[in-house]
């Protein structure tokens, strides 16, 4: 639609099926690229992406053209093939059902950043 301006910021959290540490230091960072392009594939700003083992935060300006539970769901599906495809694990690699979806303001961006690249500590 033209003339259209939207500024929706949401941050997903989704979780490794029952919450199994399965997402390696291996080959995380592959992954993290992965998922990205899929967001980006679909025409949505990728603000900043981290995982867990066990879960991944990923914050996104996003458009309007793609509900948000569709966008997990094709998120969900296309990186767990991806996984599965390259064999990282023994056995198969799946997403826990459901997830979490945020929305933040423009002014709290730069705390949820931070608070998405630290994880880890």
């Amino acid at each position: 639609m033209p003339n259209t301006y939207t500024q929706i910021h949401i941050q997903f959290v989704f979780a490794v099926k029952h919450r199994v540490a399965l997402i390696s230091q291996d080959w995380e960072e592959r992954l993290l690229k992965y998922i990205t392009g899929i967001f980006q594939s679909n025409n949505h700003k990728m603000i900043q992406i981290n995982c867990m083992p066990d879960h991944i935060h990923i914050l996104v300006g996003l458009r309007t053209h793609q509900s948000i539970s569709s966008l997990i769901q094709n998120v969900k599906a296309e990186s767990s093939k991806w996984i599965n495809d390259q064999c990282f694990l023994k056995s198969k690699f799946s997403w826990q059902e459901g997830y979490g979806a945020f929305s933040y303001s423009k002014s709290d961006l730069p705390n949820v950043i931070r608070y998405i690249q630290n994880q880890k500590e």
